[in-house]
């Protein structure tokens, strides 16, 4: 997938704490895939690791496919979001990302 830009606000769901009036707003993001088709993303969490923090998103037509993890980082007071390239950051994040789904089926 390839990285996607957005403005970071009330709406934006990246996790970062906003005064919000509403129940629960789906942020749906286009990115585009290996083959360049484009595919609707729907931001479902965001969690940290270490000083990071990175986006959880799934399919928004096919929610049982593999979910996409990025890393989100702020530029010029906009959040982005990059594919993680590096094998022990993504190995670290794995980790992580498995221990929050694990505690989540335990409650």
């Amino acid at each position: 997938m390839s990285e996607h830009k957005h403005e970071h606000g009330e709406a934006c769901g990246c996790g970062h704490d906003h005064d919000h009036d509403h129940e629960h707003e789906e942020f749906v993001l286009t990115l585009t895939d290996e083959e360049g088709k484009e595919v609707e993303m729907v931001l479902v969490e965001t969690f940290d690791v270490g000083e990071k923090l990175y986006a959880l998103l799934l399919e928004r037509e096919n929610p049982e496919a593999d979910g996409v993890i990025l890393r989100m980082e702020e530029e010029n007071e906009e959040m982005v979001l990059y594919n993680i390239e590096d094998e022990d950051e993504w190995n670290e994040v794995e980790a992580v990302y498995n221990e929050l789904v694990a505690a989540a089926n335990q409650e």
